[in-house]
């Protein structure tokens, strides 16, 4: 298993510029956030997670990795749909799965071109696939690529993060830029304790936003 690295040099930027989140990082110490370095696996594993729990993808996830002998595009490629919908997979994900593998398998998408690109031309590039929108590009930038500077402005927990960390109601785009500049170059390492705050690893912490009623 293999985690996304990072350390003291990233934890003191952030905390110099933040002092707020500074608090965060010191109540929940070094969070260890798992990454998958092959890119068609880790674009899967996004695909199988948009829209359902992470204890649920985690289980998707586990059953794929032990029915599967290798999560790769010509595998993909040469399974029957069932029996990738037998996993827990919904048949509209798994034409977003083989749609991925036939571009790369046909030549139309350089999966491995992607780590010279940019963030922004990963983004381009990958947005152009199936069933690919930012975010799911975003996820795969952090959990495969590494990337150290990302922060996700279509991520519900990022923005629940940010409303607890600095007391907001709502995090509109001039506001959550604002945060990502001031997080950069590593936002990706602010997402980590904006995750963990919004799924309550501070205690007393609350959400601000407006009770609906």
């Amino acid at each position: 298993m293999r985690y996304f690295t990072y350390g003291e040099k990233e934890l003191n930027y952030l905390k110099s510029k933040d002092k707020r989140l500074g608090e965060v990082i010191d109540q929940v110490g070094m969070i260890q956030r798992e990454v998958i370095p092959d890119l068609f696996e880790a674009l899967v594993n996004s695909i199988v997670g948009q829209q359902i729990s992470t204890k649920a993808q985690q289980t998707i996830w586990k059953r794929m990795q032990d029915g599967i002998s290798s999560i790769t595009p010509e595998m993909i490629s040469h399974m029957k749909d069932e029996d990738l919908q037998a996993f827990g997979i919904s048949y509209r994900k798994v034409q977003y799965i083989k749609s991925a593998a036939e571009k790369i398998l046909s030549g139309e998408l350089d999966i491995d071109g992607l780590k010279q690109m940019s963030n922004q031309e990963v983004c381009d590039c990958l947005v152009q696939l199936k069933g690919i929108g930012v975010w799911t590009a975003q996820m795969l930038m952090i959990f495969s690529m590494e990337r150290m500077d990302v922060l996700s402005f279509d991520d519900l927990a990022i923005q629940r993060g940010l409303r607890m960390v600095y007391h907001h109601r709502k995090i509109t785009k001039e506001l959550f830029l604002k945060y990502q500049r001031r997080y950069s170059p590593y936002a990706t390492v602010a997402a980590f304790y904006l995750w963990a705050a919004a799924s309550g690893a501070v205690e007393g912490m609350k959400d601000y936003a407006p009770q609906k009623k």
